[in-house]
């Protein structure tokens, strides 16, 4: 049973920059995805980007794209996504994800009800 814990999340001002992390613990199986999703109160939650097996970079949402970077350190088995040029609309609770089930498929499309386990969400906040 995989676990994930996520911090790095805050408040900063538009044009500001904050790194989210997100531990995994437990075994993720030979192949596996990991994603960031985000949500808004009312709103669906949606995919922000994923990566296959560590290595693979999935598809980023249009609106992050060229602002932030997904990346899996192997060793500590940690998940980040480095966003920068942030904007208030990127305000929402952020969330750490995984799947070993069709983990490809899933990376290539990321879906929420195709993701098994969860993190607890961190919350970010962009003032303007």
């Amino acid at each position: 049973q995989v676990q994930l814990a996520e911090s790095g999340g805050g408040s900063v001002q538009t044009g500001g920059s904050l790194r989210l992390s997100c531990v995994a613990s437990g075994d993720t199986g030979s192949d596996y995805c990991m994603g960031w999703f985000r949500q808004i109160p009312g709103k669906e939650r949606e995919a922000v980007a994923t990566i296959f097996n560590g290595i693979i970079v999935g598809p980023y949402a249009d609106s992050v794209k060229g602002r932030f970077r997904i990346s899996h350190t192997h060793a500590n088995n940690t998940l980040s996504l480095q966003m920068s040029s942030l904007r208030p609309e990127d305000t929402a609770m952020y969330y750490c994800a995984a799947t070993m089930r069709r983990a490809r498929s899933n990376c290539i499309i990321p879906r929420p009800t195709g993701f098994d386990t969860w993190g607890q969400g961190t919350q970010v906040t962009v003032s303007s």
